[in-house]
Parts: structure tokens; sequence; C-alpha cells
């Protein structure tokens, strides 16, 4: 065992980075070491030492808590019961099935609404309820629930019962405009409340007001999962479900996993089961639609598919059909029971996110250009005619990972009052709140801390940028602070071994909240570069330290060469290892998230 005092390791693969991101200058900040904590810890839990420094790292310091951490039982999901407002959903349902009154899910188009909307339809359908779904069109009706949409159902549908899934709980007035209709209403979700909730027969969220459920960081999938979990326990007479029930449940995890990766909830408590299990669950037994999505991401033949294959492979795929098309036809793929509609349904997502992939691109570009003339403020709000709606949030998150400051963007659209605009933000700003304080320039918004979407009268643009601007200046200051690299331990190339890569996959999966670990090695010498990828994006190296020599690979940094090797090829890295796996041959790699060229590390 290595002695160095900051020694640690993991293993993980993770998702290759823009070029753009690497350009900007990083701060590194090595976590502490505290020997003392982690011998206690790896004792009591007869782990590694490596593993219990990493479950420190991530605040897991007490024996119970990291052990429920690693272990993520599936009895560790709380009953549905303990959710507020679930009795009452699920008496009325039951209630609108034996009725036989017509049900519509009403959904989202993103990978959380769209897995959430699957489960409580197939849910429903495994009742026999008179059921059928909705799911908006981004760019026709917009986020939630909606006014038009909701006399439609009623008028030419005869829908009598709506139930949202990850929407619904901010929407005052298209509430009421439910109950003026005679609709009733009820509420799932996990987003942002207003000072009054919206009038229905049941809201089912995780942190509603007056309420104390133990874990409030649920998505959209992992509320409806109870919802539908609650109905076939209902549904059963009992805690025991039925054997079709009890499959049904097994896929909808799968499903809630999805909606939880995508949803970049902290991967804690309930969500990390939830995602640990559909992992499992996909391995093993994928739902139809999902086995023809690994097929096109070309997942189908690994063995451990994992939740960096959700973020980068399968929610971009679902999420396609929802940005440039309509997000009807995911919720079809994920719930057809048509081996030949899956096949036709998982071959358009695949072109959609192909022409996504493209668009999104150009509108990087674009908006580099226009944030390039910038540079100083503190937040960027960008503009322009020629953008895709579908595509601002991915691209507002390429540039605040590139940037380091909150980022805005609007779509204007010829024929439209409004323009649409979507968000993300940085740790310590607040993007939904920060709307609030600028209510007055805007038509309406919602959202979260993180990730929000507005719309905005053309004119109003400009005041909205001084006021939002002003606004994240008293918050995070004139310059927002650089990108900060946090390492989780600092580790010789020669620790990194077939054993010690194995005991860190206890960690898995990674997500917010339990990053992939990011570990240092410094004094090492490059021993060859070469630029690799589409138009020489990527860099491939070999470098060597005491003797022991591994590749490693620096996604979107083939513009870094010189800089690599300007000090004689001797560098300090920032990266992760991973598994690299070849015609049946398995062997340790790394994969560079960062350098410093030169012998010694510059921390702060």
């Amino acid at each position: 065992m290595y002695n160095h005092p900051r020694y640690s390791t993991l293993a993980s693969l993770t998702h290759p980075m823009d070029e753009a991101t690497r350009k900007t200058t990083k701060v590194w900040h090595l976590l502490p070491h505290d020997p003392a904590a982690i011998d206690r810890l790896s004792r009591s839990l007869r782990v590694a030492p490596i593993v219990a420094q990493l479950l420190l790292n991530r605040k897991q310091s007490e024996p119970p808590q990291a052990e429920r951490f690693l272990a993520s039982p599936l009895n560790g999901l709380l009953e549905p019961e303990l959710l507020p407002g679930v009795d009452t959903a699920v008496a009325r349902i039951m209630l609108a099935i034996q009725e036989q009154k017509k049900i519509c899910v009403y959904g989202d188009y993103d990978v959380d609404g769209v897995t959430a909307t699957a489960i409580l339809l197939t849910c429903l359908n495994l009742l026999k309820a008179k059921v059928d779904f909705h799911v908006p069109h981004r760019l026709d009706d917009g986020y939630g629930l909606n006014k038009e949409t909701l006399q439609k159902l009623a008028a030419e549908q005869g829908v009598n019962l709506v139930i949202t899934v990850d929407c619904g709980v901010a929407s005052l007035d298209e509430a009421e405009e439910a109950h003026r209709l005679g609709m009733e209403l009820i509420i799932t979700d996990h987003h942002e409340m207003k000072p009054t909730l919206p009038r229905a027969s049941a809201i089912l969220h995780p942190r509603l007001p007056g309420t104390a459920y133990p874990f409030g960081g649920l998505c959209g999938a992992g509320v409806a999962f109870k919802l539908a979990w609650a109905l076939c326990k209902k549904a059963s007479g009992g805690p025991k479900v039925a054997p079709e029930m009890r499959e049904f449940l097994l896929d909808a995890i799968l499903l809630a996993a999805l909606g939880t990766v995508a949803d970049v909830v902290p991967l804690f408590e309930e969500n990390r089961i939830f995602v640990k299990h559909g992992l499992a669950r996909m391995r093993s037994k994928p739902i139809l639609g999902v086995q023809h999505l690994l097929k096109c991401a070309k997942l189908d033949t690994k063995a451990n598919v994992g939740a960096v294959d959700i973020g980068y492979a399968l929610a971009p795929r679902i999420n396609a059909a929802g940005r440039l098309g309509t997000a009807r036809l995911a919720v079809e793929l994920l719930t057809t029971p048509s081996q030949d509609r899956a096949i036709v349904l998982a071959d358009y997502l695949e072109r959609q996110n192909k022409e996504r992939q493209t668009i999104e691109r150009r509108i990087l570009h674009e908006a580099r250009e226009q944030a390039s003339n910038h540079l100083h403020a503190p937040a960027f709000v960008l503009a322009s005619s020629e953008w895709h709606p579908g595509l601002l949030g991915i691209v507002a998150s390429r540039l605040v990972d590139q940037y380091a400051r909150p980022v805005l963007m609007i779509a204007l659209r010829d024929g439209q009052p409004h323009g649409q605009g979507s968000g993300r933000s940085v740790p310590g700003f607040k993007l939904h709140e920060a709307l609030q304080e600028c209510t007055a320039d805007l038509v309406g918004h919602g959202g979260h801390a993180i990730a929000a979407g507005f719309r905005i009268l053309p004119t109003a643009i400009d005041a909205f940028r001084d006021n939002f601007c002003a606004l994240a200046a008293r918050h995070l200051g004139v310059q927002p602070p650089p990108h900060r690299l946090t390492l989780d331990a600092e580790v010789p190339l020669s620790a990194l071994t077939p054993g010690v890569m194995q005991a860190i996959e206890q960690l898995e999966p990674y997500g917010a909240g339990n990053p992939p670990p990011l570990l240092l090695a410094d004094r090492l010498q490059v021993v060859n570069t070469k630029k690799v990828g589409d138009g020489e994006r990527h860099l491939s190296l070999r470098v060597k330290q005491n003797g022991k020599e591994l590749r490693g690979i620096a996604f979107g940094m083939g513009d870094r060469c010189d800089e690599l090797m300007s000090q004689g090829g001797q560098c300090c890295l920032a990266f992760t290892p991973r598994w690299n796996e070849w015609n049946g041959y398995k062997n340790v790699e790394i994969e560079v998230k960062d350098f410093q060229a030169g012998p010694e590390t510059k921390l702060d």
C-alpha cells in the first residue's frame, strides 16, 4: 500500500467535455486527508482505505450512514403512503377507474417528464383505466399546464380527471381553468412552488409546505413511481402486490432511474436506490424501448451500463424528440409492447439526436461569439432569432461550464410575441429566485435553483439583461470566480491496480452529489502525444511516473498540445482512472480532466 499522506484512487467512465471548456483557467483544490478518520471508517465498514476516503469526501462520515450509502437496498425506498397527498390521490383515481371516467396523464417533454408519464400511463393501463396522455409541444405549448390544451381535453376528449407529472405545482391560473371546465385535477410534481398552491383534489410533492417527507430530492419520475406503487398496493389489497404488478414496478424503477439521472437531482437516499436498482434492471431485463435505445447507442453489448451512459447516451436520445419534434413518440417508445414499433421509434430518436447535435454545435458557436463581447459581465443574457428554443438549455449548460457564470439564452421566433428563454446557473446563485426578482421584465417563468425557463417580450430584453446582471453582480461579484476543480486525493500511477479499481466501484452509481472521483498525479513525464478524433479535437497520450507508464485520453484538449509540452513534457494531471475493455482484455487508463505544465502542482 502506498503511504503518500494524500493517497486515494477510483475508477469511472465519464463523458468527453467540449474543447472550449478547457480554455478556462481552473483552480485546483485538494480535499483534506484525515488518516485517523479514514482508518476508523475503513475498519468499521471493512472496506479499503481508499473507499473510506472517498466516502468521507462525500460527507458519508458515520458508519451506519456510509453503509446505507454503499448498500442502497431496494427495501430502503420509503413507503409511498408517506408522501404527502398519496392517500387522497389513490382514492380519487381508484374511484375514477371504477366509474370509467376518462383520465389524462399530463406530462412534460424532457426525460423526467417522459419517464414519469410512461410510469403512470403503464400503471393505469394495468389497472384497466380509461386513460390517455398528453405531453406539451415545446414550441407551441411551452412548459407545464396550458389553458388551451385543458379546454381541448375537456371539449374534444371528454377528460374528467387530469393527473400531472413533473409539472403543475406552480400552475395556479391553469388549475382554476381546469376547475371551471369541471375537470378534477391531481398534481404530482417536484418543482419550486409559489406562495399559494393551485386548486387540486390532491398535490403530491416531496417538499409540500406543512409536511415532513423524509427525502425532498425526488424528481418527477420518482414522485410518479410513488403514486404508481401506492395504486398497485391498493389494487392488490395490501403491501404485497400481484406478480404482474411487481414486474411493472421493477420496470418503473428503471424508468425512474432514467428520469433521476437526466434531471440531475442529488444521487443520495432514494434517488441512489432508484438509479442503482434501475441500472440492474436495465442490464438484466430492460423494457422493449430501452433495449432498442441501447442498441442505437451501441451499449447493448456493454456488460456494465452505468449512470454516465444514461446521462450521455440514453437521455439525449429520449430528449431529442421533445427538443426538435414531439415527446409523444418518446413516451410511446417507453410503453409500446410491439417489437417492430420499438425499432421504428428508437431509430427515429437516433436520427433526431444526430440532427440535434448538428444544430446544437451551430448555436454553441454563435452563442460563444456573443459571449466573447461581454466577458467582463457577471452573467450572460444572449438572444437570437436563429436559435432553436429546444436546445437552449443544453447550450447554456456548456457555456456555464466554460465561463463559470449564470447563462440565460433567448430564442426569438418570427410571428411569436414572446421570446422563449432557458437558463443554467452556478452553485450559490439560485436561478428561480433571481428570475422572481426580475419578474417585472418577464411574461412568465419557472424552474429550479440551477435550471429555469422563462418567456419575455423582445422589447424587454435589454432592461432585463441590465437588471439580471446587476443582481448577479450583487450575489457573485463583478467578476465570477474561476472554475474550481475539487480533487479527491493525490495518487501515484503505480497505485492504480485492478484491485484498487474494483474496490472503488462500490461507490457507483455516480451523479449529482456523488461525482466520479477526481485524482491528482504530479511530476509526470509525457512519453508521447497524438491528436485524435474529428478535427483532431482530442489528445491521446502516454505518461510515466517512477517507471510506471499509463495511456490517457484528454477529450477536447487537442488545441492544448503545445501547452502540455511547454515544460519539456513535465506535467501534473487531474484525472479519473477508468477501465479500457477491448477484445476481452481489460486494463487501467486515465481520463485527463485538466493539466498544469511543469512538475509542481499549484493548489489553492
